[in-house]
């Protein structure tokens, strides 16, 4: 039996090199670590620090993850996608699980407690999956493991969503469904009566404006981090109402 379980770590270990290389030894993977937050159904989905109510409703369901305080460069971060991988450990790494796909929904805040893990403390760079993500690249009684990462394109259906909150005299779009980079780096908005509007960001991927543009129909401009602008004309009608979402007929 011993002889047996040293193989198979051995051949886990085999997959996951071979596995860095196959998918994209090109890709600048980068060194990090992951745990898991609440079950299997997904727990603690609601709204997090990039502003976003509901992962589910929202269209992101467990395909997510909390990041680091330098990966998510102060909510900047919110709405990149990473493909993750399960390396260097064959006793909790799953032999050819692959890669998984995740959104970054929230911020793993440090702790210095000498009493509480310190995972998320700088300088490691370190993903919080959903238990269902964690779960497809590890076994779950490992609790952390080493990962290999790096940055790609999110792929969402449809076009960019836009949840509008607040009253007349301060509007917030939360955007959401963000395609290509994900990482949303400029916003400006445009009533029917109005020239364009630079939005501020206030948190996350939470946009606001001082500018009261009830009753006028309204257009977006959105620009990601890899320079990419898209124009999305009348997104939401002229008797547009607050706590509603808008979408797009585009994305990146």
């Amino acid at each position: 039996m011993a002889k047996f379980q040293n193989l198979h770590a051995w051949a886990v270990l085999i997959v996951s090199i071979l596995l860095v290389h196959a998918i994209g030894g090109n890709a600048n993977w980068e060194d990090g670590s992951a745990t898991f937050y609440g079950d299997m159904s997904g727990g603690e989905t609601m709204k997090g620090a990039c502003g976003y109510d509901d992962l589910f409703q929202q269209g992101y369901g467990l395909e997510t993850a909390a990041l680091r305080t330098a990966l998510f460069n102060n909510g900047q971060t919110c709405g990149a996608c990473f493909q993750i991988m399960c390396v260097n450990d064959p006793q909790w790494c799953i032999p050819n699980a692959g890669t998984i796909r995740i959104t970054a929904t929230n911020f793993c805040p440090p702790n210095y407690d000498p009493h509480f893990y310190p995972w998320c403390n700088p300088p490691r760079k370190h993903f919080d999956l959903s238990m269902p993500m964690f779960k497809r690249i590890a076994i779950y009684k490992a609790g952390i493991i080493p990962v290999k990462f790096h940055r790609v394109s999110c792929f969402k259906r449809g076009g960019v969503r836009f949840e509008l909150k607040g009253n007349p005299y301060w509007i917030t779009a939360t955007l959401l469904n963000v395609g290509g980079a994900g990482e949303v780096t400029g916003v400006k908005i445009k009533g029917s009566k109005s020239n364009w509007l630079q939005m501020s960001r206030n948190w996350g991927q939470v946009w606001q404006t001082t500018v009261n543009l009830v009753g006028q129909s309204l257009s977006f401009q959105v620009t990601t981090s890899d320079g990419k602008t898209v124009e999305l004309d009348n997104v939401a009608p002229g008797n547009w109402q607050f706590d509603q979402t808008y979408e797009g007929k585009g994305n990146f």
